[in-house]
């Protein structure tokens, strides 16, 4: 199994990772580190998952440590491969080059299972495939007698809507977001950072470049305000602002992990539906939640996001990882925000909810005039949905240009290749 998060040591070597947890040892009782690295170069080399046995996992790239994690499977002679979301977090590059060990590693007789909501990904890969839908399975058979559309639809149980992504309506040039002089040293370094009002900003990238406190600084949960950084919202500055106030002042966060960021599991969705802003009533100068309106309030917009099953009075936990978006997104989305700062907001999700979730940003976007800025680990999100496109790397940002910009250009620039 090669799970989607790892399962590594980060300060010991490759080597090491893929000695950890041998059930037998062919090197006797005593760890021979001579040994054990010379075996993990050789298994290495012979599955072209080329790797230093002696770096460590700590000063590798996701793409790497995954590599170090499929030769840990290899090590015990596994035959079957089961790999969850392989490719969530990797860059195009190593997209591909992961492909082609799968290929090698199938061609070789190994069997190479991969669970994924991403259908080029089993159309480049599978010979065969299972679907499931709500816990039970409801296509099982050769790939070759389905087409993307069908397999999509046999996914979410209906056909796939069309997303409504139209030009950027040039009307004036007001900003909902400016970001500029951000220097955090080693971790992020921005010279200027704009979003129109109506307009999509994509920003690219490979996990662990920045993606995660460049929205800490805006939505103001980063640790400390870095000296000199100027911040504005519909161009009021909010660089000293509470995090309460760029709330209040028209900000909105769908943050990468729902789970532990955007959701207070144990409470009831219609308490998660207000801690952004709830409703209250006063009495003899007194305020109180307004209980009966926020029950209100929530059943409707559960009933518009979606919301299966939408209980406002069950706990967060009980409801499934794309329900839980869903009830992110509605909590963010419907007092119609100014700006909306979304990293990863489809991680995890079946090609249905993605799919939800962009039309709700493109709305955002087209029809109330919203920035939309948003930071994706997901290639082909940015550059679907994206107006302008630019990459982080190693905590800087480039700018790529208008909607239109390549795959491969991208690509690139998400490694920090120069040509």
């Amino acid at each position: 199994m090669v799970h989607q998060h790892f399962l590594l040591a980060e300060a010991m070597t490759v080597a090491e990772n893929v000695a950890l947890g041998m059930r037998t040892s062919p090197l006797g009782w005593r760890f021979d580190q001579a040994r054990i690295f010379a075996e993990t170069e050789r298994l290495a080399s012979q599955t072209g998952l080329h790797i230093d046995p002696r770096a460590r996992v700590c000063d590798l790239s996701v793409g790497l440590r995954q590599r170090v994690e499929i030769i840990k499977a290899l090590s015990r002679g596994a035959k079957i491969l089961l790999l969850d979301e392989p490719t969530a977090v990797l860059a195009p590059p190593e997209v591909e080059s992961l492909f082609q060990t799968l290929r090698a590693l199938r061609d070789s007789g190994r069997t190479i299972m991969i669970v994924t909501h991403k259908l080029d990904e089993v159309f480049a890969l599978a010979s065969s495939v299972t679907v499931l839908r709500s816990g039970e399975t409801v296509f099982s058979g050769a790939l070759n007698t389905l087409t993307p559309p069908a397999l999509a639809e046999k996914m979410i149980g209906r056909s796939l809507p069309q997303l409504p992504i139209t030009p950027l309506r040039e009307v004036n040039d007001a900003t909902a977001l400016v970001l500029s002089r951000v220097r955090i040293p080693g971790t992020l370094e921005i010279d200027r950072l704009a979003v129109k009002c109506g307009e999509i900003v994509g920003v690219a990238g490979v996990e662990g470049n920045g993606q995660q406190e460049l929205a800490a600084v805006i939505a103001g949960t980063f640790d400390v305000v870095p000296d000199g950084m100027e911040l504005s919202l519909n161009g009021r500055s909010i660089s000293r602002a509470t995090v309460a106030e760029r709330t209040h002042a028209g900000l909105a966060l769908i943050p990468a992990d729902r789970q532990r960021e955007a959701l207070v599991l144990e409470m009831t969705l219609n308490e998660n539906l207000h801690l952004r802003e709830p409703l209250t009533r006063r009495r003899a100068g007194v305020a109180f939640l307004d209980h009966a309106a926020m029950s209100q309030r929530s059943r409707q917009v559960l009933q518009d996001y979606s919301v299966s099953p939408p209980d406002e009075n069950l706990a967060a936990h009980a409801l499934s990882g794309g329900n839980q978006q869903k009830v992110v997104i509605a909590r963010e989305l419907s007092p119609k925000p100014r700006l909306i700062v979304a990293l990863n907001p489809t991680r995890g999700l079946d090609v249905g909810a993605a799919s939800e979730v962009h039309t709700r940003l493109l709305k955002a976007a087209r029809e109330s005039e919203a920035g939309v800025l948003l930071i994706s680990s997901d290639l082909d999100e940015v550059l679907t949905l994206s107006d302008r496109v630019a990459v982080l790397f190693r905590g800087r940002m480039t700018e790529l240009g208008l909607r239109g910009v390549s795959k491969h250009e991208v690509g690139k620039a998400m490694v920090g290749a120069q040509s």
